[in-house]
């Protein structure tokens, strides 16, 4: 399988993030992909190039032009404003304060285009964001050339970022971005499974009045885990989307029996659908001992899940989501596209 990868993610390696009410090192931080980078090379899963450079439509083709923009100077102006610390949102248009303006200041544009407080923006976040985006597409037309599958190993991920809202450590959409790159190319139909722990709220509001993209995610119950807002069952898409969205919220605790439960049923309906390609939004913050997610599963539960995906014999990219903070992270990944693989060779 090959592996895109780009240096450029350490550009991205943020001091600050806000967890427990303390203020703590990120846990979304370079070695993430360096583990992860190390144990593709030391399993021999197969080639590793760096992305092409895409430039911005691909990006907008998914994201709000001005969001882009903000993305683009937000360090630059929130500096330029005489901030020493990483910027970070202090303020959102709440429920109460649902105004259409986009304050000029940028502690107001900080807060319109946020959704959580714990992701700052640092410096070089802007240029880590475009190389990731790059590092999915670059896997994605490989697998539109021809290929069986690809592993874009992105960094910062994406599944959290809406068409107008960054997040969740997430600032571009990889996953959508990826997905809509393949329509546009050419293909009919395309879904996206999102097995991070958290749910892809980004990638559901991007799609979820459309039938082009089948969107599915097993995630930890968003009464009880991060984005609390969106992913629970009864959103099943809106318009020509409905239908086309499912959602698999499980309890605290949930082990692989459970969790399989409903990566059957959703191999089921991508199935059912029949897309031309799917994209696997990998989280492996799924994992037993990831310190911010309550999953429980285990170095083989990777490798049976990508069994299972693999059998589907649906060409396929994977493009990194979350996984934290521990060595198993590099394991766990590998464990299940090396898994895809050999059920492809089964074939």
């Amino acid at each position: 399988m090959l592996t895109v990868y780009s240096e450029k993610h350490k550009l991205r390696n943020a001091q600050t993030e806000i967890f427990g009410g303390e203020f703590v090192a990120p846990f979304e931080c370079p070695r993430r992909a360096e583990v992860i980078l190390d144990r593709v090379k030391a399993t021999g899963l197969g080639e590793i190039t760096a992305p092409r450079d895409y430039g911005l439509e691909p990006v907008l083709a998914v994201h709000d032009a001005g969001y882009v923009g903000f993305l683009e100077s937000c360090y630059a102006d929130w500096v330029a404003g005489g901030h020493k610390g990483e910027a970070i949102a202090m303020c959102w248009p709440t429920r109460t304060m649902n105004s259409p303006h986009i304050p000029d200041h940028i502690e107001g544009r900080l807060g319109y285009y946020a959704l959580a407080a714990e992701t700052t923006i640092s410096e070089g976040t802007w240029e880590a964001a475009l190389a990731s985006k790059d590092v999915a597409l670059t896997a994605t037309d490989h697998v539109l050339d021809g290929n069986r599958t690809a592993f874009g190993l992105c960094r910062p991920p994406g599944h959290h970022a809406a068409a107008d809202q960054f997040g969740g450590y997430c600032f571009l959409n990889n996953a959508a971005i990826a997905a809509q790159h393949a329509l546009d190319k050419g293909a009919r139909r395309v879904a996206v499974l999102d097995v991070d722990f958290h749910h892809g709220n980004g990638t559901q509001s991007i799609f979820y009045e459309r039938d082009d993209v089948l969107f599915l995610s097993i995630h930890g119950d968003p009464m009880q885990a991060f984005p609390h807002f969106l992913g629970h069952a009864d959103e099943t898409g809106k318009g020509r989307g409905a239908g086309y969205t499912a959602n698999y919220p499980l309890p605290p605790l949930a082990d692989y029996a459970r969790w399989k439960a409903a990566l059957l049923d959703a191999i089921m309906k991508i199935q059912a659908y029949r897309p031309d390609l799917l994209v696997v939004s990998l989280g492996v913050d799924t994992f037993e001992n990831d310190p911010i997610s309550f999953f429980k599963l285990t170095r083989d539960d990777y490798s049976d899940c990508g069994l299972c995906l693999g059998a589907m014999k649906i060409p396929t990219v994977y493009v990194m989501e979350g996984g934290y903070a521990v060595d198993d992270i590099g394991i766990n990944t590998v464990n299940m596209l090396s898994a895809h693989d050999e059920a492809l060779q089964r074939a």
